[in-house]
């Protein structure tokens, strides 16, 4: 099978425990405290893959400038983008509470944007880092299905609480999902051939994105419901993902 499709698979395997998410917070919702513990630990998964995964691995292979100039344009096109979507209501997509607002009051449109957003810059990664030839990072990947299921579990849980019905709910994630997969896919097909800088660069832009993306969109629904154990929790994921990313480079 070509090394574009499997990363077509790989990036529908990881985005689907967004669904897991949803469909959990739909049928047999969690109380908050619950909700943004696992969030929190999701925070801590994606730090950690986006430190070593990317940004440091990123460095070995091409040195200091792809990194820095491809994370910078990545924070900067997405701090750019989620202020677009933000204005338009969907700036509490992956909040729990009451804040997405009410269905009538509009937003899902923007919040079918920020979901978008939010999703597409880990599924280029795992698609491009298929291309060195070791096949699919299992580190990478952990984190992304880690970190999926809590962003899939809140946002759902704040879109009932907003009224929108399971048809809309269901029918956005999915819709997410099968973007995320086409995202690993075009990833890998289009940068087949590239240099080893240009693939740092990339690397490097979603490390950027998914940097901003966390403090933007998870952290303030990770610490909404903060009791004391919000850093433990955040600490915990990190060093799952690190656990993770070593056991695997030891393999």
């Amino acid at each position: 099978m070509a090394i574009w499709m499997q990363a077509g698979l790989w990036g529908l395997a990881g985005a689907s425990s967004l669904l897991i998410g949803v469909a959990l917070a739909w049928f047999a919702p969690f109380p908050k405290r619950v909700t943004t513990g696992f969030m929190a630990f999701g925070c801590g998964v994606l730090i950690s893959a986006v430190s070593y995964d990317l940004i440091l691995d990123g460095f070995g292979k091409a040195g200091i400038w792809p990194v820095v100039l491809g994370a910078v344009a990545g924070s900067v096109l997405y701090t750019v983008a989620n202020a677009l979507i933000s204005r338009n209501g969907g700036h509490y997509r992956k909040r729990s509470g009451k804040q997405q607002g009410h269905a009538a009051q509009g937003g899902g449109l923007a919040i079918a944007a920020g979901a978008f957003l939010d999703g597409i810059p880990e599924s280029v990664v795992l698609g491009v880092g298929m291309l060195d030839g070791g096949g699919v990072s299992i580190a990478m990947f952990a984190a992304i299905v880690l970190s999926n299921f809590p962003e899939g579990l809140s946002s759902a849980v704040g879109m009932k609480a907003a009224g929108r019905g399971a048809g809309y709910v269901f029918g956005l994630w999915a819709a997410i999902v099968l973007c995320s997969g086409a995202a690993a896919l075009i990833g890998a097909a289009a940068l087949g051939d590239a240099p080893p800088y240009l693939l740092a660069a990339v690397n490097a832009l979603a490390a950027g994105a998914l940097l901003t993306m966390i403090a933007d969109t998870m952290i303030p629904e990770a610490v909404e419901g903060e009791r004391g154990e919000t850093g433990l929790l955040v600490t915990l994921g990190f060093l799952v993902a690190f656990a993770l990313s070593h056991l695997g480079a030891a393999a």
